[in-house]
């Protein structure tokens, strides 16, 4: 926190934090009235909460899908697959998005298999939300499920047993034991999920985005990049980032005050 004190200075590294001047707010009113400010804001937002709604079910249908695999070894395999991806580094991961989204990737030879054109997808802004959210989805995918596994595990059998004495088949089993077993644990989920919304990763996007594609995958943190190591404005960028961790850090308020109002679950 000592450290955060610079996105109030003019900071400059011969005089060292304590020495810099006091200048308050103005890194950050001039991060709000900046020409890209809503852009930035915009592409933050949206690639969140596209993360958000195709992302963050996935896991959860997964589990559930797994759940009722009845074969031991196949569930296993399964498993195994879906969790080596996330084992991948994120420079490999992206260096495959490049390749099947090339001139003769597969991406486009499946495209020419329909009878489509060939296109670059990595140089066309109108692709890269769908391949930056996608990819991270497959990613993700088995590792993120784990936890929803161990919280299907610890339902009460007896539950199900009951149901199936009532007439209850595999549908009404899901909704009306399973899910309601693990929703504290998927409240509990979203609610962090909520209160990192603005925190795109700037990794995965430096590495795959360009100057065409600045319109679509410009984020805030990719902004705090340029601004703090490539510019040195490290009082600026720090402001920048202050201000984001400020709003993800007001979201996780309401997030957990609307939940333990609406489902009786919080963080607290």
């Amino acid at each position: 926190m000592y450290g955060v004190t610079i996105a109030f200075k003019d900071f400059n590294v011969k005089k060292g934090i304590i020495g810099s001047d006091w200048i308050g707010f103005k890194h950050l009113n001039a991060f709000v009235n900046n020409y890209y400010f809503p852009k930035l804001m915009y592409n933050t937002v949206l690639l969140s909460i596209y993360s958000i709604i195709f992302g963050f079910p996935a896991p959860i249908i997964f589990a559930l899908l797994l759940n009722e695999i009845g074969n031991l070894n196949f569930k296993k395999l399964t498993q195994s697959v879906t969790y080596m991806p996330h084992f991948l580094s994120l420079v490999v991961v992206c260096g495959m998005i490049i390749d099947f989204c090339s001139l003769g990737g597969v991406f486009n030879i499946i495209r020419e298999y329909l009878g489509l054109e060939q296109t670059m997808f990595l140089t066309n802004p109108k692709y890269y939300r769908t391949i930056h959210i996608t990819s991270g989805v497959w990613q993700n995918l088995g590792w993120n499920s784990i936890i929803y596994i161990a919280a299907l595990a610890g339902i009460d059998q007896e539950l199900y047993t009951a149901a199936r004495i009532d007439g209850a088949g595999r549908w009404k089993q899901t909704m009306h034991v399973t899910l309601p077993g693990i929703l504290p644990t998927i409240v509990i989920l979203l609610i962090l999920r909520m209160g990192s919304l603005m925190s795109v990763g700037h990794e995965k996007i430096i590495l795959l985005y360009n100057s065409i594609t600045y319109e679509t995958a410009d984020v805030i943190s990719t902004y705090v990049y340029r601004k703090g190591l490539l510019d040195s404005s490290y009082s600026y960028s720090s402001a920048v980032g202050l201000f984001n961790s400020a709003i993800n850090f007001s979201l996780l308020l309401i997030v957990n005050a609307i939940s333990r109002k609406v489902t009786e679950n919080g963080l607290w």
